[in-house]
């Protein structure tokens, strides 16, 4: 390993990385620290050694970013299947994906048991400062902690003792950090992706308010369920469709009819503008494939909704008129990705 910057630190294997602020100089209060739950740390189930340097930032994660396994509903809830979760997930991300270790910084069992995922995330946490940079998801890894929930929660909920445990970590991570449980997301956000699941993720503002809850805060409405970006998927049709397709057509991809109809020639037309851009790639998830979905969401929606300026004409103008068809609201200036997505919440 070369030197470090001046603004560097090796601290045991981890590169502590200039930028940000301390967040255990905070002084946090009785409001906001609270105990969370117990964590099983990477020794504590065998974890194996992370590969070469982890980077460690000293700055506050922002985030919460919640996932799900995307694996079979497990009946089996003990504490070794939990350990053998987590050993697979590592050896899955380190011998798979070819990451230096586990991508997320922890994991919730369908048992409630609470792990540590990569290396001394656990003891930051618990200090309230410095973050070790995670592999959970692109542009978010050194804002976000990311935590997997074992599972598919596309069709059904988690069970309640798991979604105990997540509610408890998440004010935990929160109250260490200083994060606003407003700022608790899910993978789809920022990712073209299912996660983590339609069930899970539609529970999101619930969590968000049990959360506040645990910190002694009340959220408003607008706060608890902000404004995202969708996802948009084979099968699904309608505007958001329609106008998806017009700024694929703004975007130059070829062969693309503006019917409102996400076909699977659609998803293949999006593919190929995904792999175009170096999109989908390495997601955590255990049965994610190692390249675009031809999913719309949260990585390739800002690709496609530039700002537009009224009367400019063209596709991405239609899109825009799609989306306000009987809103009976005016054509903005400027619509900005901030408008795209406020147009785009049904």
């Amino acid at each position: 390993m070369g030197p470090l910057s001046r603004r560097g630190l090796l601290l045991g294997g981890l590169t502590l990385a200039g930028g940000g602020f301390l967040a255990g100089g905070l002084g946090l209060d009785e409001a906001w620290a609270i105990d969370g739950p117990t964590i099983i740390s990477c020794d504590g189930w065998g974890s194996r050694r992370n590969r070469g340097v982890l980077p460690v930032y000293d700055r506050r994660p922002v985030k919460i970013l919640v996932h799900h396994t995307a694996t079979p509903n497990a009946k089996v809830t003990t504490r070794d299947a939990a350990v053998r979760l987590a050993r697979s997930i590592q050896n899955f991300h380190m011998d798979r994906r070819g990451w230096p270790d586990t991508g997320q910084h922890f994991t919730v069992s369908r048992g409630g048991i609470v792990l540590e995922g990569r290396h001394r995330s656990l003891e930051f946490v618990r200090v309230g400062r410095w973050q070790v940079e995670g592999a959970h998801c692109t542009g978010q890894n050194v804002v976000a902690i990311g935590i997997e929930n074992e599972g598919t929660y596309t069709a059904v909920n988690p069970p309640g003792v798991l979604w105990e445990k997540l509610r408890s970590l998440c004010a935990y991570l929160c109250g260490q950090y200083r994060i606003r449980p407003t700022q608790i997301f899910g993978h789809r956000d920022f990712k073209d992706t299912a996660c983590p699941g339609d069930k899970l993720y539609a529970a999101l503002p619930r969590l968000r308010s049990e959360v506040a809850g645990l910190l002694g805060q009340k959220l408003k409405k607008a706060t608890v369920d902000p404004v995202a970006w969708p996802l948009l998927r084979i099968a699904d049709r309608g505007q958001r469709v329609l106008a998806a397709q017009h700024l694929l057509r703004a975007a130059g991809v070829p062969g693309i009819v503006p019917d409102g109809r996400f076909t699977r020639e659609l998803a293949d037309a999006v593919r190929a503008f995904q792999a175009e851009r170096g999109f989908g790639r390495d997601d955590p998830d255990l049965d994610s494939g190692d390249g675009p979905n031809g999913m719309i969401g949260g990585e390739t929606w800002p690709a496609l909704a530039r700002p537009v300026r009224a009367g400019e004409g063209g596709e991405a103008q239609r899109a825009v008129e799609v989306l306000l068809r009987g809103r009976n609201k005016p054509v903005p200036d400027v619509v900005t990705p901030e408008i795209w997505q406020r147009l785009l919440t049904p």
